[in-house]
């Protein structure tokens, strides 16, 4: 992506009704109905996600119905004029971490630290960790082979704008050093190009890889992939002035590419509102494992003068797009289940309520749209003072200097 170019609008996919259980139940007239709402406020793109489960039920075997159902999908977004990027290997999502069982190592306790981890068929979570995703064999085969067929039936489809090899993998698993994180984007990467080479890869790392150096390096992944991307959220990051600074993901971003030495594409950026609406607030709620927390909920007006604050200041530093987090607020059916039940702030993540209406945040997203936003050479950028080795010997205290340096963009 070159100045000048459309700036990339894309949205993060799952179904107000069903959320991760949608492969289980898919319906194909829900997905041409919001697809064409996506469509109808002008977003091009649509980054979805095959449940790790869903798709790959053992090892050594690709359901066939959901291949039959990932073809549906990209079909009516081919016909309604959409671009797809299929997310392999989901894994974390929105607090729990979804796992195959098979992925289950039932002789490794899971720590106090890591994410509930469950399944459709266990919603309350395994007592275990899984495997290393990084470099145990039988699991790399397995991800070689998930990779392998999808890429290779979807290599000709014109829906396809590139594949992502994980939703934030390491809040999903860590490779043990970064060498190992490297490598194994590399040849997973090598994998899909095998299979696919006329489509993008990437991989959808977020804030962990610049707070510190967690296995999954942003210099290293821009050597492997085809592009930088970064995930934000002022909500949740000590850095953030307040829980809606508008010039927190913007900064993130031009820190991701200072580090990849090249354009980024913010591919997820959000804020949660509460149903029916309030003044923002804060609220604490208790975890699946029955400690508690602060977290906050925004109200719709806030929220649309949040997103509205983000994306011009994107457009700013220089970003080639930036996905919205996400199409839906889930509907109530399923606010019982995983990810809504513990995390009750991402019922209401959506452009769009569950009975279809779209939010302020999401009229904010149609007319940042209607203004025709372009890439442009960044306005702001932040410099690095040291080099990325020594970036990630000290990232946390860099990054903090960094961003007081960054002062605040003029909207």
């Amino acid at each position: 992506m070159t100045p000048g170019q459309p700036f990339i609008l894309g949205i993060n996919y799952w179904p107000r009704k069903k959320s991760v259980f949608w492969w289980e139940q898919f319906d194909a007239a829900e997905v041409r109905e919001e697809f064409a709402m996506i469509r109808d406020i002008g977003i091009t793109h649509v980054r979805f996600f095959l449940l790790w489960e869903s798709f790959q039920p053992t090892p050594r075997s690709v359901s066939p119905t959901a291949m039959k159902h990932l073809r549906t999908v990209c079909d009516i977004a081919s016909e309604l004029g959409l671009k797809l990027q299929p997310t392999f290997f989901t894994g974390h999502m929105s607090g729990p971490n979804w796992t195959p069982p098979w992925l289950v190592d039932k002789q490794t306790p899971r720590k106090k630290d890591e994410r509930q981890l469950c399944s459709l068929q266990n919603w309350k979570g395994y007592p275990s960790s899984i495997f290393n995703t990084y470099d145990e064999p039988f699991v790399i085969e397995a991800e070689d082979l998930l990779l392998k067929t999808v890429c290779s039936a979807l290599k000709d489809h014109p829906a396809i704008w590139g594949y992502s090899l994980g939703n934030e993998p390491d809040l999903f698993c860590k490779p043990a050093t970064a060498d190992i994180g490297r490598r194994w984007v590399r040849d997973r990467v090598a994998t899909i190009r095998e299979a696919d080479p006329n489509h993008l890869a990437l991989i959808g790392v977020h804030t962990a890889s610049i707070d510190s150096d967690c296995g999954l390096r942003v210099d290293h992944i821009a050597g492997e992939t085809d592009v930088s991307v970064m995930h934000g959220y002022s909500i949740y990051h000590p850095l953030a002035r307040h829980a809606l600074d508008p010039d927190y993901v913007p900064f993130v971003c031009a820190l991701t590419a200072a580090l990849a030495g090249r354009p980024v594409l913010f591919e997820e950026f959000g804020i949660n509102t509460h149903w029916p609406n309030k003044p923002s607030f804060w609220q604490e709620i208790t975890n699946h494992d029955g400690t508690t927390r602060k977290v906050f909920f925004a109200s719709e007006e806030d929220a649309a003068t949040y997103y509205a604050g983000v994306l011009k200041r994107l457009v700013k530093v220089g970003a080639i797009g930036a996905f919205c987090w996400c199409f839906p607020d889930y509907d109530k059916s399923i606010w019982d289940r995983p990810p809504c039940d513990f995390q009750p702030f991402e019922r209401f993540f959506g452009l769009w309520r569950p009975d279809g209406s779209l939010k302020p945040m999401g009229q904010a997203v149609k007319d940042f749209i209607a203004t025709r936003p372009r890439v442009q050479a960044p306005e702001k950028v932040v410099k690095l003072p040291v080099t990325a080795d020594e970036y990630y010997r000290n990232p946390w205290e860099i990054q903090k200097k960094l961003y007081a340096e960054f002062g605040e963009i003029a909207p």
